[in-house]
């Protein structure tokens, strides 16, 4: 079972192959997730401290292209926690002014992943 580590937060062990974002709420840390984890938002952002994905969905690529923002950051309802990482959220619904985080994301990766591999130096 891999380790999901959260900086400020804990280590947690997440089964493998769980979404991210989910793994993240399970752990009882707050993270955002405004469009309910379908690449739309950017609010579920994380750095990666270590064990960054080599993958990322085409959707998320798109989104953080678009804004200009890609190899900044990454999507954490896009990306599946299949070995050990070290991530660090960058927005949380207790900092934020909201009511709630968001819908809350399925369990599966939204919308239907079409993979691509992480260009080194985005």
């Amino acid at each position: 079972m891999p380790t999901l580590t959260i900086e400020g937060h804990g280590s947690f062990d997440v089964p493998h192959g769980r979404r991210l974002v989910r793994a993240i709420e399970d752990s009882g840390f707050d993270i955002l997730h405004r469009c309910g984890g379908f690449a739309r938002c950017t609010t579920c952002r994380v750095r990666f401290v270590a064990g960054e994905p080599e993958l990322r969905t085409r959707a998320e690529h798109d989104k953080l292209e678009s804004k200009g923002e890609l190899g900044q950051y990454r999507l954490s309802c896009q990306c599946l926690v299949t070995h050990d990482m070290t991530v660090a959220p960058l927005q949380r619904l207790s900092t934020s002014g909201l009511d709630d985080a968001g819908p809350t994301p399925e369990d599966e990766i939204t919308p239907e992943p079409e993979w691509m591999a992480v260009e080194a130096m985005e």
